[in-house]
């Protein structure tokens, strides 16, 4: 079966089950013989990355064609590896599991109930679980006592970031998080497009995200190969990052030379 055919069959079989009525019961045939473990609540914060990690036990016996379907992800949400079939549902290959991420996009807090579910290609459910996607924003450090105000001639250039529009921003943060999954997949050409059009937009983690494409530092902690860095573009979108009031741009530019 070609790589086409066999995306085809996974997703048509994860719209079928998500569509037929019962398809939620477990399987009579199946039910007990295989099972699902999840940690009951995965913790993270926005803009991150964060591993699901799913365990299929046992996946001896398992059909060639069975997957992971998961739905009650946030909409903005996306996930490194598989195929989105709704709003906040995916199908995901079982041999991709290993690397199985979510990629939360900037802004988005709270708690999701994401449920877990073992498809075969007939679209039965074999085994089922739950976990709690939980994002909260990391607690901001305590502020000096006493802090001293920067002198007037100080080099550091943050400012306030612009504030957009709530349309606009969502649209920005829609590119983002496609940009995010691109990366996650290794399509940095792909990624740098989305990343760009949501920069021009005016989303600094979008320009900073940019920015360390063409960075070596960035690109070998990503574990990138076979990319050659670009200072020049490095330090250009590390600037409009900066502009636009990423405060982490600051430190970066000063790595590669900037000021």
């Amino acid at each position: 079966m070609s790589l086409r055919v066999g995306v085809f069959a996974l997703i048509l079989a994860a719209l079928l089950a998500a569509g037929r009525p019962g398809a939620y019961a477990p399987a009579a045939a199946q039910q007990g013989e295989v099972a699902l473990e999840v940690a009951p609540v995965t913790n993270t914060t926005p803009a991150s990355r964060v591993r699901l990690p799913i365990q299929v036990r046992p996946r001896d016996g398992l059909a060639k064609n069975s997957f992971i379907r998961i739905r009650g992800l946030p909409a903005t949400a996306a996930l490194s590896e598989g195929y989105a079939i709704a709003p906040g549902s995916w199908a995901v290959p079982l041999n991709a599991l290993p690397n199985l991420m979510v990629i939360v996009p900037v802004g988005l807090e709270g708690k999701s109930e994401v449920i877990i579910a073992l498809v075969n290609v007939e679209g039965s459910i074999l085994a089922e679980a739950t976990t709690t996607l939980a994002v909260a924003r990391a607690a901001a450090p305590a502020a000096p006592a006493a802090a001293a105000a920067p002198p007037p001639n100080s080099t550091s250039r943050a400012l306030s970031a612009p504030q957009l529009a709530p349309a606009d921003r969502d649209r920005a943060l829609k590119l983002h998080v496609r940009g995010e999954e691109q990366l996650g997949r290794g399509n940095i050409y792909a990624a740098r497009q989305f990343f760009e059009r949501a920069a021009e937009a005016g989303l600094a983690e979008s320009a900073l995200a940019l920015a360390a494409t063409y960075d070596a530092a960035e690109l070998a902690r990503l574990k990138v190969l076979g990319l050659k860095p670009d200072l020049g573009e490095a330090k250009k979108w590390y600037e409009r990052a900066r502009e636009l009031g990423a405060p982490e741009a600051e430190g970066r530019l000063r790595r590669l030379g900037g000021r």
